[in-house]
């Protein structure tokens, strides 16, 4: 008798070939969190990838391009708070 196959993360798609989750995709989203402005080209490249190769990941992709954008607009926007708030604190 066969043993069956234990569960995996993987699926199958309509070719019959396991897809994974795209690496690039993970990526984006941790990246998201450390270095904002690497969210947002990693989760675009994960988003051309996956359209490719069919693999898992689309939301992963998304969500790392979207936080990352967020995440580097509110840092620019802080840099230039403290900015201003620096120069006019040495004007007095």
């Amino acid at each position: 008798m066969e043993a069956q196959p234990m569960n995996s993360p993987t699926q199958q798609h309509a070719g019959g070939a396991v897809a994974g989750t795209n690496v690039m995709a993970i990526l984006a989203l941790v990246f998201a969190f450390i270095f904002a402005p690497l969210g947002i080209v990693f989760g675009a490249v994960a988003k051309r990838q996956i359209r490719q190769t069919g693999e898992q990941g689309a939301g992963l992709a998304k969500a790392g391009f979207w936080l990352g954008i967020v995440f580097t607009v509110l840092s620019v926007v802080w840099v230039v708070f403290v900015f201003i708030l620096a120069a006019s604190q040495t004007t007095t």
